[in-house]
Parts: structure tokens; C-alpha cells; sequence
């Protein structure tokens, strides 16, 4: 029973941080995955058909966001450098 309420948990946290913006969005994401997946497997989860599948869209879901973010923040960090050195040459 308790891998079960910590697996529904688990559920109810990824929902809500799919509900965020961005920003908070990557860092919760980043926090659940150690609270969740650092010392445990995806297969530990002890969730109903319904739930599981829930589970994996979400996950799936926000391993693609974080992909999109990744780059995104790249780009920004790419012009912010570029505008550095303008402004150092200048």
C-alpha cells in the first residue's frame, strides 16, 4: 500500500508541475525526477492501467518540453554572449 499512495503521489506531483510555466515548470520537473526516479526505476511505480498511462504521457510529454526549453535557453544564452562582446568592443 505504501509504494501505491507513493506512486499516486507521484502522479498528483506531475500533474500539477505540467501546469506551470516554463521556468517552473523546468526546475520542478528537475526536482520530482530526484525525489521520484534518482534512487528508484519507472518500473517501481504501483499504478492501475489508467494511471500508468497517465504516467508515461506525462512523462513523455515533459521529457519533450525539456528538450524545447534546453534549446530555447541555449539560444538565449548564445545572444546574451554575442551582446556581451558588442558591448565589450565597443
Amino acid at each position: 500500500m505504501e509504494r501505491r499512495n507513493w506512486s499516486l503521489e507521484a502522479l498528483s506531483e506531475l500533474r500539477y508541475i505540467d501546469s506551470l510555466d516554463s521556468y517552473n515548470k523546468a526546475q520542478q520537473l528537475v526536482v520530482w525526477n530526484n525525489k521520484y526516479l534518482f534512487s528508484n526505476e519507472i518500473t517501481d511505480f504501483d499504478l492501475e492501467l489508467k494511471d500508468l498511462q497517465d504516467l508515461s504521457e506525462l512523462f513523455f510529454k515533459n521529457i519533450k518540453f525539456l528538450k524545447e526549453y534546453k534549446e530555447i535557453i541555449k539560444k538565449e544564452l548564445d545572444k546574451l554572449v554575442k551582446l556581451k562582446e558588442f558591448a565589450k568592443n565597443k
